[in-house]
């Protein structure tokens, strides 16, 4: 089945709106396919994931095996990479160790942990590296670092100075947190990458399965050709990527396109497929849930 219209929905992030503003502007070809278009942040794009809201969507990776009985992953949109995964970070006036807060795993696990969503691949790589940790509280991705500033009075402490919370923070939040005087406790794609050594699958394009494979085939090559185009425009960034970026510098846009769109995006490959089901290997390892079907998972590499 053809929709009349596609639902289509990513973030406003700098790194989505670089991958689909082509496509949505209609700086390409849309081979006669018309988008309604929508953008939310991640958590709430995974939420809608879960219900089937959308036809095609951006997602977490981390909450790819709760959908894939309705959504099947593109070749071209996703974000995986290296040095690209969430830090955990902490408040200023702990004990700095070489740039890092000197904290052992007993004491992160002691802290409340604020982590942008329960469905992402930021709380999945958390949990990897913290498998212990139960004092988490989620929230949108852009309130965490002031909940880490502000928690010494809004935290009960359960301890000395444990009541001082923590934070997983993702996209451009990496180029901002110093500035606010917060620290690095642990970035959590290197600790991915050390024990995986894989690329850090983070988000990724699904489509409805119920549409047909050559609509699906058909946005996958218009998605590629989207940021083909890009590409040929940048470093230039265009209205689109700057009205929903307000509160950004155009470095630290280019910073987060740079860390976030690369090869992967354009195609997963093997490389990048073999991350992915590695990924989906971990989670259910973490998470006592039924067997992750794992047919189908991928689009057909064939374009039409």
């Amino acid at each position: 089945m053809t929709p009349k219209k596609i639902s289509l929905g990513f973030s406003p992030c700098p790194n989505d709106t670089f991958i689909f503003e082509a496509l949505v502007n209609q700086r390409i070809d849309t081979r006669g396919l018309e988008f309604d278009v929508v953008l939310e942040d991640v958590e709430t794009l995974n939420r809608w994931a879960l219900e089937g809201r959308l036809d095609i969507t951006k997602l977490s990776f981390g909450v790819l095996p709760l959908v894939l009985d309705n959504y099947i992953l593109l070749n071209s949109g996703s974000a995986l990479g290296s040095g690209v995964g969430p830090l955990l970070i902490g408040n200023r006036q702990w004990a700095i160790n070489n740039g890092q807060l000197a904290m052992s795993n007993d004491e992160v696990n002691n802290h409340v942990i604020a982590i942008p969503g329960e469905h992402t691949t930021a709380h999945l790589l958390f949990s990897l590296a913290y498998p212990d940790a139960k004092k988490k509280v989620f929230m949108r991705y852009d309130k965490i670092e002031d909940f880490v500033l502000k928690s010494a009075s809004q935290v009960p402490s359960s301890g000395g100075d444990l009541g001082e919370a923590l934070g997983v923070i993702i996209h451009e939040n990496r180029f901002t947190y110093e500035q606010k005087g917060l620290k690095k406790i642990i970035d959590l794609g290197d600790f991915w990458e050390k024990e995986t050594q894989h690329a850090i699958p983070l988000g990724g394009i699904v489509a409805r399965r119920s549409i047909d494979e050559l609509t699906r085939k058909t946005v996958d090559g218009l998605i590629r050709r989207s940021i083909e185009y890009a590409y040929s425009q940048y470093p230039k960034l265009n209205d689109f990527i700057r009205q929903h970026s307000q509160e950004m510098s155009e470095d630290v846009m280019r910073k987060h396109i740079e860390l976030y769109v690369n090869h992967y995006s354009l195609e997963l490959g093997e490389e990048g497929r073999s991350a992915v089901l590695l990924m989906l290997n971990v989670y259910q390892k973490i998470h006592p849930v039924p067997t992750i079907p794992l047919n189908e998972l991928f689009l057909n590499n064939s374009t039409p």
